[in-house]
């Protein structure tokens, strides 16, 4: 017996995963990790915070409850985005 394929996701965003080291996110057809080490805002959040997300705009991405935005952009070409956050 064969299983049948699994279904296309019709979310444009789903959080997929989150581990002791990150999050793993789906956007728009592909995967991408976010490790707490370059995204510390995740980390001590609560799972219902960072499901909490919505694509606005086709390219941009934001947890309202965490007061959280990132560009897609940021995720698919992060060589262009240099700047990262450093704990004060």
């Amino acid at each position: 017996m064969k299983s049948a394929k699994r279904g296309k996701s019709t979310l444009e965003v789903e959080v997929q995963g989150i581990s002791k080291f990150g999050v793993w996110l789906f956007v728009q057809g592909s995967e991408f990790f976010l490790p707490y080490e370059e995204y510390p805002w995740f980390k001590d959040a609560k799972v219902s915070q960072i499901m909490n997300v919505r694509l606005l705009n086709e390219h941009h991405l934001e947890w309202p409850d965490l007061d959280v935005d990132l560009e897609v952009e940021s995720l698919q070409h992060p060589e262009k985005y240099p700047l990262k956050y450093r704990a004060g």
